[in-house]
């Protein structure tokens, strides 16, 4: 169906259509018309088009948040979340997408037209630039350090450098990184992986035993039996759902937590909690970063003022009993 059948069946024109669709209250038209209008369209089933309504306006009311190939867990699940609620607070509607493969980023954005573009790790240069001469804000994230004022980050690297601190303050010596088994996590682990192997390192220690554990106790118990002939006695997670299989590891193996084996993961998901002994973690500021990149987002389209700086508390370690 389209407007001029809306138009044919209501006995008006088709600007009296769209005048009456697009809610315009600065036309003069009676009540009686506007609701027969909205009666036909309804009867029809006529939808107004998104691409045409994003042409008259000259933007459209989606961002397109763009992932790389990551796994979801509960921090991308709760920032997505609050993104998505922020955003809609002012008509804009979130569009999720995780790259796979090697499709060129422009086939997707001309495709969908949003009005801007939210990237959870940096774009190409050439995919921004392209972005920005199609008049589309372009919003961005990194997990590195980042001296641009416009970009949030939240270092890898030194959420890693955190646990090791953290467990060498508690007089271990000799550390384990346990490592998750799923290669769309790399650009996570290696960083906080990094920053464990620099800290241990600052301090004058061996580096880490790294050892890949899947989120099962048979894994964890090889990788515990394997670290206490290492001498192993703590160990930095990639994140609480890792460290929590650690901990179920050491229990199988019957040692104390964290008299023979400390550990730290990081996330604080709810489970970190309620987890027996409770787990020492890494807390990330996820509603933070929310708040900053639909800030920025909204300061990029003009339609609020810009974010004030991110602040300094991006993350901080939470002591629990598994230290």
């Amino acid at each position: 169906m389209t407007s001029a059948d809306v138009a044919r069946e209501s006995g008006v024109s088709r600007t009296t259509v769209s005048y009456v669709l697009n809610d315009r209250t600065d036309v003069v038209l009676t009540d009686a018309t506007r609701q027969r209008v909205i009666a036909t369209a309804a009867r029809l089933g006529y939808t107004p088009s998104a691409a045409a309504r994003a042409l008259r306006s000259g933007r459209s009311d989606l961002v397109l948040c763009v992932l790389p190939n990551w796994t979801f867990g509960p921090a991308i699940d709760r920032l997505i979340e609050h993104l998505s609620t922020a955003l809609a607070a002012h008509g804009l509607s979130v569009l999720v997408h995780i790259r796979h493969g090697e499709r060129p980023l422009d086939e997707l954005w001309r495709a969908v037209t949003p009005c801007a573009v939210l990237g959870l790790s940096p774009f190409a240069e050439a995919d921004a630039k392209a972005m920005r001469q199609a008049g589309i804000a372009v919003v961005g994230t990194t997990l590195d350090d980042d001296p641009r004022p416009d970009v949030f980050a939240v270092p890898q690297t030194s959420i890693g450098a955190l646990q090791a601190d953290h467990l060498v303050e508690r007089g271990h010596r000799v550390l384990a990184y346990a490592a998750p088994d799923d290669d769309r996590l790399a650009a996570f682990a290696d960083r906080r992986l990094a920053g464990v192997r620099h800290a241990c390192a600052r301090h004058g220690l061996p580096a880490p035993h790294v050892t890949t554990v899947d989120l099962d106790v048979a894994s964890a118990c090889d990788a515990v039996r394997a670290w206490r002939e290492q001498g192993v006695t703590g160990v930095a997670a990639y994140n609480d759902e890792v460290a929590l299989a650690v901990l179920a590891g050491l229990r199988a193996a019957c040692l104390d937590v964290p008299d023979e084996v400390a550990v730290v993961g990081v996330d604080d998901i709810p489970a970190a909690r309620v987890a027996t002994p409770a787990l020492t973690t890494v807390w990330q500021a996820i509603d933070a970063q929310a708040t900053y990149l639909t800030a920025a987002v909204l300061a990029a389209l003009r339609l609020a003022e810009p974010p004030p700086p991110q602040s300094c508390d991006v993350f901080h370690l939470v002591p629990r009993a598994s230290t």
